[in-house]
């Protein structure tokens, strides 16, 4: 089967305008992908951060990700290697205690099997928070965020589901070192892996 080009699709995402009316802001879809890519990160939604810069993971979650995953910003934002395309392409927003709101419902279902499509050389795929595990995981996901992180080794070699970075949780990553202690390690190395010269 041959891949859709990508780069109309690309196009499309950018001027997409579908949730626009719900916004409190003009969307700014951001996507980073090329054809060529073996990794896919597939994380919540752009924050505020994001959204003026328009690069995925400019804040200090993208910080914490990369550390995870053992790649400088060099290598993180060459599209030819890693593609990023979240559930949500454009800030939704905060909510009433200045969170981040959900990726809006209108974007996955439009987009997400349209990127994975177009992108035939991905070989692993970073499910970033429960958002993009509930949608590609979908009846395999585990009751719980927890359980399914813990369970990483199942969804192998084709996902790898993670926390997400945030700051947020922190309380999280203190509760639960087997995350540092057995999924990083198996994350650096099928990082390692992929980006090695075949």
């Amino acid at each position: 089967m041959v891949a859709p080009d990508l780069n109309p699709l690309l196009g499309e995402i950018r001027a997409c305008r579908v949730c626009a009316p719900a916004m409190p802001h003009q969307p700014r879809p951001v996507i980073q992908a090329c054809a060529g890519a073996r990794i896919l990160i597939v994380g919540q939604a752009p924050g505020t951060r994001v959204h003026a810069s328009g690069r995925p993971f400019t804040d200090p979650s993208g910080d914490r990700l990369r550390d995870w995953m053992g790649v400088d910003e060099t290598v993180f934002y060459d599209s030819s290697r890693i593609a990023i395309a979240p559930m949500g392409f454009c800030f939704p927003g905060l909510d009433a205690k200045g969170g981040d709101l959900p990726p809006r419902k209108e974007c996955a279902p439009l987009w997400q099997d349209r990127v994975r499509a177009a992108l035939p050389e991905i070989r692993l795929t970073l499910l970033v928070g429960q958002y993009a595990q509930r949608f590609h995981l979908r009846s395999q996901m585990q009751k719980t965020l927890t359980e399914t992180v813990r369970e990483s080794e199942r969804y192998q070699p084709d996902f790898l589901p993670l926390p997400h970075p945030s700051w947020r949780n922190n309380a999280w990553l203190k509760k639960n070192p087997w995350f540092e202690e057995r999924i990083l390690p198996l994350l650096r190395r099928r990082i390692q892996d992929l980006l090695s010269p075949a």
